[in-house]
């Protein structure tokens, strides 16, 4: 997969694609199904599969002061394209001056002459452009001008309701990254590099793995039951990657300190290594309880042992068999 900054700028662009535009914050699935569509249609025609996105997302230049935590970095967001089987991916930086740009000028200028898009797919809900004023009307009323096609997707449904980005995060926000995964359609993940803590996990007979984060959002404070991917050098520079068993806990820790920011830390069950430095996953599974203030270290000490044992028998009873 080939990847373009700063799109808007460049004339360098894969001609002759089936596209697709979006923020993709989460790509979750009903993102997924779209990209998907894309990737095979484009299979058919023997055009680039291609996604064109934004970044930064456009509230956090917009509405700085309102834009709701992201849900992946650029990076994760790339992966995800590249795990679906796009080709290309068109990054438009978005900054005041281009939020100016009329959308029929985004759609000819990008879409259709640098990109030579034959066919366009976009959500049903779909709007761009200065006040969002294109839509898929528009899309449409522009590409039969030009011969081109552009295919609305109905929204995807989950439980009656539209699989959003918005409904995703929610739902972490309140703890239930059970239902953020059946959204997403996989864990909500989030990565950052293993730095040095207090060792208060270690002096409590758990020890953890404390993490600087990449990502800005964190589901409501408690304890999770969770697995760490860690990556693994051996035979020189080949890498391997390992998804071991964890508890997680996100907050303020109450009990010994109450730090004045949120923190995260996960003890890997049956694990011995130092990973200080690496560069680590975390998938949340699902929650185990909410965060508490204990009356005691000691106390902490055996609602950690309860938290283990339990993440353990969940654990044994989602196993394959």
């Amino acid at each position: 997969m080939k990847v373009f900054p700063d799109a808007w700028n460049r004339g360098d662009l894969p001609s002759g694609t089936v596209a697709t535009v979006g923020n993709f914050d989460g790509l979750h699935r009903g993102q997924q199904a779209i990209v998907a569509d894309v990737v095979e249609r484009a299979s058919r025609s023997d055009l680039t599969a291609t996604v064109v996105t934004f970044e930064p997302h456009p509230l956090q230049v917009l509405r700085p002061d309102s834009a709701p935590p992201r849900l992946t970095t650029a990076e994760q967001k790339i992966g995800l394209l590249r795990d679906c089987g796009v080709e290309a991916v068109a990054v438009v930086r978005f900054d005041r001056e281009f939020s100016t740009t009329p959308a029929t000028e985004f759609v000819r200028k990008l879409l259709f002459d640098r990109l030579d898009a034959r066919q366009l797919l976009v959500g049903s809900r779909f709007a761009f452009g200065r006040d969002r004023g294109g839509n898929v009307s528009l899309l449409k009323k522009l590409a039969a001008q030009d011969g081109r096609d552009v295919i609305g997707i109905a929204e995807l449904e989950d439980g009656g309701e539209p699989v959003s980005s918005t409904r995703v995060r929610a739902a972490i926000l309140r703890g239930a990254v059970d239902e953020a995964a059946r959204l997403l359609g996989r864990p909500y993940r989030v990565s950052g590099r293993v730095i040095h803590g207090d060792a208060m996990g270690r002096k409590l007979g758990w020890p953890t793995i404390n993490l600087e984060l990449d990502n800005e959002l964190l589901p409501a404070f408690g304890v999770y039951r969770s697995r760490v991917e860690v990556e693994r050098r051996s035979d020189g520079e080949r890498r391997r990657c390992e998804l071991l068993c964890a508890v997680t806990n996100v907050g303020l820790r109450p009990t010994l300190h109450s730090d004045r920011e949120p923190t995260l830390e996960s003890h890997i069950l049956d694990f011995e290594g130092d990973l200080y430095g690496s560069s680590v996953v975390i998938e949340m599974l699902d929650r185990l309880r909410g965060e508490r203030r204990f009356n005691s270290v000691d106390e902490l000490r055996r609602q950690i042992a309860r938290d283990v044992a339990e993440a353990r028998r969940r654990f044994s009873a989602t196993a394959p068999t």
